[in-house]
């Protein structure tokens, strides 16, 4: 006799283990609004992928979306053209999605968007991977290929996470959707590591006693690499990470992650409430959404908007999608739209600095043959020189490759944010050249560079939220920020959502997520309601809520 075969491991986010996935396929949908709320404005603030995913379940219930977008559509789903060459991008912000994303991929299969492998460090579908660290040099396919050490490391990792963070235990509860005993023993780990760093957990861990460990662990990492930039940051964050595989068997999107938003922007859903076939967000706002809100404020029951145009519409509710921390300086806030609390976990937001740099070559001249080893005469790289990490794209021998000659973060990416896309490419080309000193990597460039910096987009000013040591309770706030029965009034009607609302920051489905978290709550706010066999996240609460830490 044979067991059952195990249910796929998704993103069901142990703080609050709401089947997202589940809510959006069911054949009653998410709900319905009063027939004379049908065509009511809704602001949705932000055209990123949260804001894109509020806008298009907004529109599916008969409610009319009014996007407010301060650059281009897409937010940090960016994908940049090389000029020239409109057919090849550099994805400057998400780039890889783990296939445990399930609400994520909801929309890109609403979409029927193609996706491919990425090629992360020693994933199956990586042809090589060169790890450079402290002046030696290792080339693999597979972590058995690498010496023994890494083997050490990986092992003396997955010991800690067993005795320390029960891996297994969580993992199954995930698997069977059983959210009772993924609570418990979640709300057990919150309780204790709340005030542990990353690093922290490493060194108090028995099996990471060696310093030598911990330092190949931080360059080598798991996953997508080296992690010892996040070893300053809540090892909650990290473990939310493994447990539901966000950072494993992940995918890119064809053509671009930007088609994604976007997509949702132009796509007519099928048989929306209210709005006539073949109506969609562009169609609805003449192909162009509304430029950047400059000022929020209170008016009566709703918020007024004003944009920088000078105009002013007022809204029963708002949908806010961007970074907190543009309510701090870019936008005029009116204070009483957060309670106190709310403002504080705002000003606590951690964000993550990135940098990345992209070129286009020729051909994807890597997979030439090195008549001295044998080998690909390049590989991706991890590599505790300038670079960190190169990513190499190729859609074919006979057609241009992209190189991604440098993805860092916090303070790596602080050492190139002061220089020129053009001094940055000279600065990486020296130090690879010291890694691959037989490759003229130079002479197959034939388009960039373009680069980002994100702690110094205007817009952003970083790259994701990421949860400092003594951070849970902020990020509760901010979260459960959509259930707004016991708020005062005049704080009523306006949600956040985005990544750095959600549990999961940096992953696109945490920014879908929360999305679904806000149009439940301007269901909830203007009377309507979910169908009882198909409850929303707001209807669960109470029996999912993350579990709230004592403040005194």
């Amino acid at each position: 006799m044979t067991s059952a075969p195990a249910s796929p491991l998704t993103m069901l986010v142990p703080d609050f283990p709401f089947s997202y996935d589940s809510w959006l396929t069911h054949p009653a949908g998410l709900g319905a609004v009063p027939s004379e709320r049908h065509g009511t404005e809704v602001a949705v603030i932000g055209g990123g992928m949260s804001g894109m995913t509020a806008a298009y379940e907004l529109l599916r219930l008969g409610l009319r979306p009014v996007v407010y977008e301060a650059e281009q559509l897409g937010g940090r789903m960016r994908s940049t053209p090389f000029p020239g060459n409109p057919d090849h991008v550099a994805e400057m912000g998400a780039m890889r999605f783990p296939v445990s994303a399930t609400a994520l991929f909801h929309y890109i299969g609403t979409l029927g968007l193609a996706t491919r492998p990425f090629p992360n460090p020693l994933a199956p579908s990586t042809p090589s991977t060169l790890i450079d660290l402290n002046g030696g040099r290792r080339r693999a396919r597979t972590p058995d290929d690498l010496p023994s050490v890494y083997q050490e490391v990986a092992d003396a990792w997955e010991k800690a996470l067993q005795e320390r963070a029960e891996l297994s235990t969580v993992r199954d509860a995930i698997q069977r959707r059983d959210t009772a005993t993924l609570k418990a023993v979640w709300d057990r780990l919150v309780r204790e590591f709340d005030d542990q760093s990353f690093y922290g957990f490493l060194a108090t861990s028995p099996t990471f006693q060696s310093f030598r460990h911990r330092e190949i662990f931080g360059q080598v990492g798991f996953g997508t690499g080296g992690w010892d930039t996040d070893f300053p940051n809540s090892v909650l964050e990290i473990l939310r990470v493994v447990v539901t595989d966000a950072d494993d068997h992940q995918v890119g999107i064809v053509g671009g992650s930007q088609q994604l938003p976007r997509g949702l922007w132009e796509h007519a859903p099928a048989a929306p409430a209210h709005w006539p076939a073949g109506t969609s967000l562009a169609s609805l706002h003449g192909g162009r959404p509304r430029p950047a809100v400059t000022r929020l404020r209170r008016a009566g029951d709703g918020v007024r908007v004003r944009d920088e145009s000078g105009g002013e519409r007022e809204f029963p509710a708002v949908v806010f999608s961007p970074h907190v921390w543009t309510l701090l300086n870019r936008i005029d806030c009116d204070p009483a739209l957060l309670p106190t609390p709310l403002w504080t976990a705002v000003e606590r937001t951690h964000y993550m600095g990135a940098s990345k740099l992209f070129v286009l070559v020729d051909r994807p001249f890597w997979r030439d043959t090195d008549p001295a080893t044998g080998q690909d005469v390049m590989s991706m790289t991890l590599t505790d020189r300038m670079p960190r990490g190169v990513y190499l794209f190729d859609d074919g021998p006979d057609r241009p490759g992209v190189m991604c000659l440098s993805y860092t973060w916090n303070d790596d990416s602080l050492k190139v944010a002061t220089l020129s896309a053009e001094d940055r490419l000279e600065r990486l080309l020296s130090q690879l050249g010291a890694i691959y000193p037989d490759v003229d990597i130079r002479s197959h460039i034939v388009a960039g560079p373009l680069a980002v910096t994100w702690e110094t987009e205007p817009r952003f000013m970083g790259a994701f939220k990421s949860n400092l040591p003594g951070h849970y309770r902020y990020q509760r706030r901010l979260f459960t920020q959509f259930m707004q029965e016991d708020m005062a009034p005049e704080q009523r009607g306006f949600f956040l959502c985005g990544d750095d609302v959600s549990w999961t920051a940096g992953f696109a489905e945490g920014a879908v997520t929360t999305a679904l978290n806000a149009v439940w709550g301007v269901l909830n706010h203007l009377g309507g309601a979910t169908h009882p066999a198909n409850p929303g996240p707001g209807d669960r609460f109470h029996d999912l809520a993350p579990v709230e830490l004592p403040y005194d």
